[in-house]
């Protein structure tokens, strides 16, 4: 349990952080799930305009530093790779 000023301080700081980093998180999931959506019904052009925002959002969220740099990376690398396959097929 807290017991000086800085440490109640510094509890009340990461709740705050807490609920802003959950909700870029949640973010994040939604427009990767809106691509998934867009590959399922296979249609490339939603396909690839899900993609810039999907990729948009991960990239803003490891600025902000929710993801890890290579996890965001990673991912997109996989999502292209997915969008790629689905051009070709």
């Amino acid at each position: 349990m807290a017991n000086n000023p800085g440490a109640k301080k510094a509890i009340r700081k990461i709740e705050r952080r807490t609920e802003v980093n959950k909700s870029r998180r949640s973010r994040v999931r939604t427009f990767l799930r809106k691509f998934d959506e867009a590959v399922a019904a296979g249609d490339p052009g939603a396909a690839l305009a899900a993609f810039t925002t999907a990729q948009s959002e991960l990239m803003r969220a490891v600025s902000k530093g929710v993801v890890h740099r290579n996890t965001g990376s990673r991912k997109v690398s996989r999502l292209h790779r997915q969008l790629k396959k689905m051009a070709t097929a």
